[in-house]
């Protein structure tokens, strides 16, 4: 390790763990340093989550090591302490305020009397809040509730926080307002890890990306890095329809190299259809019966990096995300 990259706030080494006695995660390595946001990737099912929880100390691994801060989140709440974790579900109480949910949740995390309330100030301050303070959590939008998720999570200035898909069902404007939040607190020398399916979320926030399948770390680096070389290979073709494709049209789009990513969107990483370009593929497509409005093509993002390493098209997204 150079005396530039500082030594991780969060490492897991050979971690095992099994649920009811089926496998979840397997030999898994991953260290996520001060100052950085790495953001874990894969399907459904992978063991994104357990791999958070047991890092939250909420779970205990069944081999391998699990070190937070210099100790073991499962075993000592001084760690704990240390650790933000902001789970998938929104954990509120919604006949409260704002302000009153965090002064519970200061509360519960120990924080002496004169301490709550200089916590709070901030946690809000942080996040962007103090318009809606006085509002009872449970008649805010989902961006909004999801944001104090986040502040009760910082009461205690954690130097760890975790984070499970905390945009998953909010608008723009309240995924930017979460994303600049998170900005703030990599600033601040946070070591952030993000659970997310959004790939242009993890394109705009990540410094690092690691893709977790079947339980196991199919791939860790430094996302600058593994888009330049995706990027040196050929370009990424889109396919944007008019209407949904029908079986005839998904077999065609699947023959000539698509993968959908969205209801009305194919995407193909690598030349595709035999080397036609985009005026000859939208010609080969339509007379093929697809309802192909326009062929675009460009530099292909994370969600190709993605389905090369994972192996799995990604789950279709809204259009709208």
């Amino acid at each position: 390790m150079s005396a530039s990259s500082p030594s991780p706030a969060a490492l897991v080494r050979d971690l095992a763990f099994a649920y009811r006695g089926l496998p979840v995660l397997d030999g898994v390595e991953l260290a996520v340093r001060p100052g950085e946001i790495l953001a874990l990737l894969g399907p459904n099912g992978a063991g994104k989550t357990s791999l958070m929880r047991l890092l939250a100390g909420r779970l205990s691994p069944g081999r391998g090591a699990v070190r937070v801060l210099g100790g073991d989140p499962a075993a000592d709440p001084a760690v704990r302490r240390g650790i933000g974790w902001v789970p998938q579900e929104i954990a509120l109480y919604p006949r409260l305020t704002v302000r009153e949910n965090l002064d519970v949740f200061a509360r519960l995390a120990g924080l002496k009397r004169a301490a709550r309330a200089p916590a709070v100030a901030r946690a809000l301050e942080r996040t962007g809040l103090g318009a809606v303070e006085g509002k009872l959590v449970g008649l805010l939008s989902g961006g909004y509730q999801r944001r104090t998720n986040i502040a009760a999570a910082l009461l205690a200035e954690p130097r760890v926080i975790l984070l499970d898909e905390p945009t998953q069902g909010i608008d723009r404007a309240a995924r930017t307002a979460i994303h600049a939040v998170l900005g703030r607190l990599r600033g601040a020398g946070a070591a952030i890890l993000l659970a997310t399916h959004d790939f242009a979320e993890a394109e705009r926030l990540a410094d690092r990306v690691a893709f977790l399948r079947d339980g196991r770390i199919r791939l860790d680096g430094r996302l600058d890095t593994l888009l330049a070389t995706l990027r040196s290979g050929p370009p990424e073709h889109e396919a944007a329809l008019s209407d949904p494709a029908g079986p005839a049209a998904a077999a065609a789009l699947r023959a000539a190299g698509f993968h959908p990513a969205g209801a009305l969107t194919w995407r193909a990483a690598d030349a595709v259809a035999g080397g036609r370009d985009g005026a000859a593929l939208l010609d080969y497509l339509r007379r093929a019966g697809v309802p192909v409005r326009e062929i675009r093509v460009r530099e292909p993002g994370l969600e190709a990096l993605y389905l090369d390493v994972v192996g799995v098209a990604p789950a279709v997204e809204a259009e709208s995300r």
